[in-house]
């Protein structure tokens, strides 16, 4: 891509994705990840409308009328964007690549952080770390990121997630707030260093996904390839059978997703390529307020 193009499609991804943090998820971003970072400070008397689990039940009992925790920014956040690069990423029957959607999802979310004043860095995985770009703050740092975004050539087609999950938790010594952004089809279980990440981190699995993957269409012979080996097949999708083992492949790897998430107690979204990620990324923040 020429250097021209690369900077054209920043300009456009940074008009359309800072446009969705300052007009709709600003105040999102913000309730669903408050209480990271924060610090216990004082106590007050219970005002009409505090939340009442910020009730301080010592205090009360002391006083005999309600009182509430203070709390104040302990420092500010930090967001880790753990972007899967593999070849999986490049398919697309719509009106995008999975790759381009978790791009612009991907600014988005680093576009929401940099509002909230929170650090944001990102980790290029594919089955090994392809490239690391450490939290900062800063527009100069966000454009560099969506750059990255846009042309970064993995050396790797193939995906670990795994790898990405423990590099995670060795490099980031504090409390961070994770999001790892990956269509997820990965034959290695992953959930053991999940489970240790969530355990020090705010973790959160993104999953985006082509409707192809899901259900094939009825066009006859089709030529596949897949994008991680380069394995190339001819496949028959008028055929009843062809189609139902590969719903019965997305199933299954649901199926399995969902309880590995459930399991390392990590929050997750999952948005199809032909769906509006705002409306998915506004139910996840509104779930975790």
């Amino acid at each position: 891509m020429e250097t021209s193009e690369i900077l054209r499609r920043v300009r456009q991804i940074e008009i359309k994705t800072k446009g969705l943090s300052n007009n709709i998820f600003a105040g999102e971003y913000h309730s669903a990840f408050k209480g990271r970072g924060m610090a216990f400070a004082e106590v007050r008397e219970y005002q009409y409308g505090d939340d009442i689990r910020d009730i301080e039940w010592n205090v009360t009992a002391r006083f005999g009328k309600p009182y509430v925790k203070v709390f104040e920014e302990e420092r500010e956040l930090t967001v880790m964007l753990l972007v899967d690069v593999s070849g999986s990423l490049e398919f697309g029957s719509v009106r995008q690549t999975q790759r381009q959607m978790l791009t612009e999802i991907a600014a988005t979310l680093a576009f929401s952080a940099i509002q909230n004043n929170d650090k944001i860095g990102v980790v290029f995985f594919s089955d090994r770390i392809e490239k690391f770009i450490p939290p900062k703050k800063g527009r100069k740092h966000i454009l560099y990121i969506i750059r990255e975004l846009l042309e970064f050539q993995p050396q790797s087609r193939r995906t670990d997630v795994a790898q990405a999950v423990e590099f995670l938790t060795q490099v980031m010594k504090r409390r961070c707030t994770a999001f790892v952004l990956s269509d997820f089809v990965d034959e290695k279980d992953f959930r053991l260093p999940l489970t240790i990440a969530a355990r020090k981190h705010d973790v959160i699995a993104l999953q985006v996904y082509d409707r192809r993957l899901q259900e094939l269409p009825d066009v006859g012979l089709m030529s596949v390839c897949d994008a991680e080996t380069g394995e190339e097949m001819l496949i028959d999708t008028s055929s009843k059978k062809v189609r139902r083992l590969q719903s019965a492949w997305w199933r299954a790897l649901q199926g399995r997703l969902q309880d590995t998430f459930q399991r390392s107690g990590v929050d997750t979204v999952s948005v199809r390529t032909d769906e509006d990620y705002v409306s998915a990324l506004m139910r996840m923040f509104k779930g975790r307020a």
